[in-house]
């Protein structure tokens, strides 16, 4: 049975414009929520980006996002995604790139 729980919605409060709002993202934890934060304050037109991890036995964090000029969060949220995709490629990338060249030991494990 698929999961009907969406991946992002936004919570109660935010502003019309969604210039402030606090997003939820459902089954992701501090690893994608420090990077994400870090994404997003990047940004120089975003003005605060805080998350948390309400709860350890809830499985989401929350993500408040502030906007200079009553610009979008959402536009934001969703360039920082795409920016952090691109960044985990990249360094996938290379890692593979320097695995498949670099010169390493490499032995195989007997039991």
């Amino acid at each position: 049975m698929a999961d009907s729980t969406p991946k992002i919605k936004i919570l109660k409060g935010a502003e019309p414009d969604l210039s402030a709002a606090t997003y939820q993202i459902h089954d992701e934890s501090h690893t994608l929520g420090n990077a994400l934060r870090w994404m997003l304050m990047k940004n120089p037109k975003v003005e605060f980006c805080g998350y948390s991890v309400p709860h350890p036995s809830e499985n989401h964090i929350n993500m408040r996002i502030q906007m200079y000029d009553n610009l979008s969060s959402l536009t934001a949220l969703i360039t920082a995604l795409s920016n952090l995709d691109d960044l985990c490629g990249t360094v996938e990338d290379a890692y593979k790139s320097s695995l498949a060249t670099d010169p390493i030991e490499r032995w195989d494990e007997q039991s």
